[in-house]
Parts: structure tokens; sequence; C-alpha cells
């Protein structure tokens, strides 16, 4: 973390910063392909990211992790359910709370979103093995995740 009057420090994180944004963004064409293939919206990524087959989910804790209001929430659930995609359920632990998992068709499309967006970008065959590994190891300790985890 930068600290104050630390110029050089403060300069060289905004350039990391905006460098990893473009390169973001760059390859932005690849993931909107791959979510028109699938017939998805970004939203509707995001609905799948966060759902599974076996941990149902209620509308607030969908709410809180996709950081929008409960309504938006459940347009977005409403949309994923009407392909057929998850469902509503009774939650065991209150019966007035449902809780929304993935169908099978839902897991089946989310392992193709997922296998899509971790497809690396064909820019990164430009970098050697050896640099490869260094920001591998980077990215991971900035996500904090052991490198080994890879």
């Amino acid at each position: 973390m930068a600290r104050p009057g630390d110029g050089e420090q403060t300069r060289s994180e905004a350039r990391a910063w905006r460098l990893l944004f473009d390169f973001f963004m760059r390859t932005r064409p690849q993931r909107d392909r791959l979510l028109s293939r699938l017939g998805l919206t970004p939203n509707d990524a995001r609905g799948l990211g966060g759902l599974d087959a076996t941990e149902g989910r209620t509308m607030r804790s969908l709410a809180e992790a996709w950081d929008c209001d409960a309504s938006n929430a459940t347009f977005i659930v409403d949309r994923l359910e009407s392909r057929g995609l998850v469902e509503r359920r009774p939650n065991p632990d209150d019966r007035r709370v449902r809780s929304v998992v993935l169908t099978a068709k839902g897991v089946r499309l989310k392992r193709q979103l997922l296998e899509g967006l971790y497809a690396p970008p064909e820019e990164l065959s430009r970098l050697k093995p050896a640099e490869l590994e260094v920001l591998s190891t980077l990215l991971s300790r900035l996500i904090g995740q052991d490198s080994s985890d890879r």
C-alpha cells in the first residue's frame, strides 16, 4: 500500500493497474463472444457464477453477493429461471424463504461459461513460460491465493 509522500510507489501502482485494466478491456471481445454464443448477458453470467446445484442461496444473500438491491437480484433469478437454469426451492430452515439452486441445465451452462472465461486470451501466448510463471505468482499474491492452487 502506498504511504503518504511515496510518489514512486503511487506512480508504479497506477501504471500497473492501468496496464492490467487495459489488458482486461482489450480482451473483452473474447468474453463478449462467449456470452453471445451461450445466450447470456453479463448479469446472467454473474448469476450463474454465484449459484450451484446443492447449496441453495436466498434472494437476500444473492443481492448482497451481487452488490445490488433485492429487485435486481429477483430480475436476474427470474431470467435464469425462465430459461430453466435455476429453480427456487423451499428453504429447509425456514419454509417462508425460497432458496435458489442451479438445475442440471444450469450446471452444464455454468461449466461451459467457466471453461470459456478461463480460456487464456491469445495475447498470453506472447509470453515465455518463465514470464507466465512470474505473472501467475504475482497475480496469485494480489488475489490472496497460494500460487500452488493453480
